[in-house]
């Protein structure tokens, strides 16, 4: 079957015995053309099935109107609010945005971010892989003047805008919520120390231990993708001799929602024997029995911020420099999985890094 040929302002003209400037400008809503004239070259552009090109115009001013977005997953609860955030404030500026996921794969991440810098997107806004480690395809958009904002999953070093969760707050907060609610034996469950966000949630972690003189212990310790299998599979190293620990501080919630019902099948109470809290504040905790604590991440603020960032970058190109990260908070959201008494009095200092 023959590929239909593209109709153009031409054809349009030709139909119409007008001139193309004049059919273009009607198509523009230009005001000196009259609303007749306009109406009649509509009505023919929709009849033979006419589409602007939008490629073309973006080469004549150099601007294509859309923005690259690239993100781990969209099946996530956390890149999903943030990818709807941001649609919708970009489109309030007249920009497009183009999703791309990378599944966590660098080969793929490269790939699209040269696709994206050959279909000229003004602007970039990117969270890494969990194993990026070379940023080095990400410097044509900084060589060429291009916006390009890094969120979430970050490079710990790098010259650009990165927009990011207090992690190790984040961390220690999580950790510090068990130690105060009784728990001594604390397994945390992390992502992959390759990842910014795991780097700092762990530093977090270890600081809480410290701060309140427990122990840090290897064997508490699982690196892993947070997946439903690989917690499973956590489950069964953390279960399969006594003495259980009495918290887990999962690095996600899809983690500490498997850890839940992995618990009911061995007759481990929760909260009452194992206090358990997660990550993210997906929607799922919440209606969880029982309920999870989380660490809320402000997905809707993070996403607001991002595109906020890509606007003003557009405006006005900041020149290639060290940047501070701009830090968004966190917050913990205390639900039924780690209730009970506080029998621990709280740090009166907010932790530092160092």
């Amino acid at each position: 079957m023959s590929k239909r040929s593209e109709k153009t302002i031409v054809d349009i003209a030709a139909e119409l015995n007008l001139s193309v400037s004049t059919v273009s400008r009607a198509l523009h809503d230009n005001p000196n053309i009259s609303a007749r004239t306009k109406d009649k070259v509509k009505k023919m552009a929709r009849k033979l099935g006419y589409r602007p090109n939008a490629l073309a115009a973006g080469l004549r001013n150099n601007k294509s109107k859309t923005i690259g977005l690239i993100i781990p997953r969209i099946s996530m609860f956390f890149p999903a609010t943030i990818t709807t955030i941001m649609q919708n404030k970009l489109q309030e500026h007249g920009y497009n945005l183009i999703i791309c996921q990378s599944n966590d794969s660098y080969e793929q991440e490269v790939a699209l971010v040269n696709t994206l810098y050959s279909a000229r997107v003004d602007g970039l806004a990117v969270s890494t892989t969990l194993y990026t480690s070379d940023f080095s395809h990400f410097d044509i958009f900084k060589e060429q003047h291009i916006p390009l904002v890094f969120f979430d999953r970050v490079p710990l070093e790098k010259n650009a805008k990165v927009i990011k969760g207090d992690d190790f707050l984040g961390g220690f907060t999580a950790t510090e919520h068990l130690i105060l609610k009784g728990c001594k034996d604390i397994v945390h469950i992390s992502g992959p120390l390759s990842c910014s966000l795991y780097i700092e949630r762990v530093a977090g972690h270890k600081k809480a231990l410290q701060q309140y003189k427990l122990p840090f212990k290897k064997t508490r310790m699982f690196y892993q993708e947070l997946t439903r299998d690989n917690a499973l599979k956590a489950c069964k190293q953390i279960f399969a001799q006594k003495p259980y620990p009495d918290g887990i501080f999962a690095a996600n919630d899809t983690t500490a929602l498997t850890i839940l019902e992995y618990c009911r099948g061995i007759n481990v109470r929760v909260p009452e024997d194992l206090k358990i809290i997660g990550y993210s504040n997906d929607p799922r905790s919440e209606i969880s029995t029982p309920s999870i604590t989380s660490i809320d991440q402000s997905p809707e603020m993070m996403g607001e911020r991002v595109a906020a960032a890509l606007i003003e970058l557009l405006k006005a190109p900041a020149a290639p420099q060290k940047q501070s990260p701009e830090i968004i908070p966190i917050r913990l959201i205390e639900r039924a999985s780690s209730e009970g008494k506080n029998v621990v009095k709280a740090a009166a200092k907010k932790p530092a890094k160092k």
